[in-house]
């Protein structure tokens, strides 16, 4: 949107090739160490303590929370940020689960592992179409933002923005592997860090809290409100959606597997921790918008239109959009390639290899991985064209990763359950879940889908259970 541009277009998009030049030419760096297809997609599993917590941190800190996080607080006002950050929640208990899965798991690969050994071949399908779909959700959920960003920052049209961001994302991962992944990670996790930290200062400094909470409550007094029952559902709906993500996800799993045993669970822990802060740092700048006399004219766009307007107020003129621009997309990147990695990964290993029983040599694994990384991208990239709401590209698949939360959490501690009952609370988790974002709203999608599966689960534990697998 050309009246929101704080750089030009060439410069948006010297920052942009310049930055995808750095992170393309690490990738072939880092990649030289991935000399066999477990390198390439578990970095030799010699991950240690800070690159653990810089990857699962930055990787968390996606375009969603840096682009999201401001709409929830601008819609759903004090408790939209508190919704956010409850996500943080599902690494910090992913950590204990770590500990859980190396030990049932010592030399797995992806989490499809887990559901194939845990509730059979059926159960693992219906694992690779929930977490396929869930996936292609986030990926096109941060294509669209980065879309916008480019779009609100530089003018450059929505298209161009968002392809370009796609294609670094694709390069770089395509010749690194996790290794890439991994350790440009570590940087935009730095950059990320000092970026919001500077932003929140600036918008601290210019703001006067008082006469800042007189215009909310006089102006916008639903965002104060401690009882707003959409805000209040979104809290434990976000909480649940963060559960689901994390606990299902190949992206967390491939990085339990990478890192080293003993550290794996302080690296989740921490990462929670250095996250937890970052949504609410986010969303407090959307509801300074109001106060500071900024007005938003695309909801999507509210972080970098606010950022720059402040930056530009505080005497940083064009130097404020390249940045913001800087910091999102490294927020970007670090969640794209993760995913990019991780969906890789579960296509070759057990769709192409496990569903399709097609072997395939450490000679032309890289052939494979290249096709089928190119190829999510290129999906992604379509489903991002129509250029949907960031919400509705997102919490659509809510419901989804809500029904995985307690089969995870019971198979990973249950010795006996009943597999049939928890494969059916699963599917009616994801039905009901659905029916309930069409009908209700998006804040209950989550909500819904999880209680349904929850209700089959403790029952599969009572009802005729039989032993788990447990190689």
């Amino acid at each position: 949107m050309a009246s929101t541009a704080v750089i030009s277009v060439t410069t948006g998009w010297l920052i942009v090739i310049v930055l995808g030049i750095v992170w393309i030419g690490l990738g072939i760096y880092w990649g030289k160490k991935a000399e066999n297809s477990e390198g390439f997609m578990l970095a030799g599993r010699k991950v240690g303590l800070s690159l653990g917590s810089a990857t699962a941190m930055a990787t968390w800190v996606t375009s969603n929370t840096t682009m999201l996080a401001p709409v929830f607080a601008l819609t759903l006002g004090v408790w939209g940020m508190l919704a956010y950050s409850t996500a943080s929640f599902g690494l910090i208990l992913f950590s204990f689960f770590a500990v859980r899965i190396r030990k049932i798991l010592p030399q797995g690969v992806t989490a499809g592992d887990f559901f194939r050994l845990r509730y059979g071949r059926t159960g693992w399908a219906i694992f690779l179409i929930i977490t396929m779909l869930y996936s292609l959700s986030w990926l096109v959920s941060m294509a669209i933002a980065g879309g916008d960003l480019m779009n609100a920052l530089a003018g450059i049209p929505y298209i161009q923005g968002m392809s370009l961001i796609l294609v670094v994302c694709v390069l770089y991962t395509l010749f690194g592997g996790l290794y890439a992944v991994i350790g440009t990670d570590f940087i935009q996790s730095v950059v990320i860090l000092i970026g919001i930290v500077f932003i929140g200062c600036l918008v601290v400094g210019r703001l006067d809290f008082d006469a800042a909470y007189t215009h909310v409550q006089t102006y916008q007094p639903s965002l104060l409100k401690i009882a707003m029952p959409a805000a209040l559902l979104a809290v434990f709906n976000n909480m649940l959606f963060g559960f689901g993500e994390v606990f299902h996800n190949n992206v967390w799993w491939s990085r339990a597997f990478a890192m080293r045993k003993d550290l794996a669970p302080k690296a989740f822990f921490l990462s929670g921790l250095l996250w937890f802060p970052i949504p609410i740092a986010a969303g407090f700048i959307a509801l300074a918008a109001g106060p500071l006399g900024i007005n938003i004219v695309d909801e999507n766009q509210t972080g970098p239109t606010v950022a720059a307007e402040v930056m530009g107020q505080a005497g940083f003129g064009a130097i404020s959009g390249a940045l913001i621009l800087i910091v999102l997309f490294c927020s970007m990147a670090s969640s794209i390639d993760s995913l990019l990695a991780a969906t890789s990964d579960l296509l070759i290993r057990d769709v192409h290899e496990g569903l399709l029983k097609r072997e395939h040599s450490e000679k032309n694994f890289r052939k494979i991985a290249f096709v089928v990384i190119i190829t999510v991208g290129l999906i992604s990239w379509l489903l991002a064209v129509p250029h949907w709401p960031i919400i509705n590209a997102l919490f659509i698949s809510g419901p989804l990763v809500g029904s995985l939360i307690w089969p995870v959490v019971a198979g990973l501690y249950w010795k006996k359950i009943n597999r049939s009952i928890v494969l059916i609370g699963i599917l009616l988790g994801c039905a009901g879940g659905v029916t309930a974002y069409f009908t209700l709203g998006w804040f209950t999608a989550s909500l819904a889908g999880t209680a349904i599966s929850m209700i089959f689960t403790i029952s599969a534990r009572f009802l005729n259970p039989s032993p788990v697998n447990r190689s």
